[in-house]
């Protein structure tokens, strides 16, 4: 299998940004730590005030799978939710 990638954008609430910047290096920090499959996970920062990317890279199917169903994704990011304007938008990649 060949490599996944996923390009999350994220719509914070105005006045939220901060909190939702510590809450998600928590949950960065969990991922590095604890993904053995993923092999980049990084917030940025756009042009545009209260939205984010984040840059995220798998080595296959399983590893992507395993991210979403562990307890670090589902308990801190639940904690995320409060701080967003709207559901993430998600773009999944394949390798060339």
């Amino acid at each position: 299998m060949s490599a996944i990638g996923v390009i999350a954008t994220l719509r914070v609430q105005s006045g939220k940004e901060d909190e939702f910047e510590g809450v998600f290096a928590e949950l960065a920090a969990a991922v590095n730590a604890n993904e053995t499959g993923n092999s980049y996970y990084r917030l940025f920062r756009t042009g545009e005030t209260g939205i984010y990317k984040v840059l995220e890279c798998y080595d296959n199917q399983a590893a992507l799978d395993a991210h979403r169903a562990s307890d670090h994704f589902r308990s801190i990011g639940a904690r995320l939710g409060p701080c967003l304007a709207g559901a993430p938008e998600i773009e999944t990649l394949s390798a060339a």
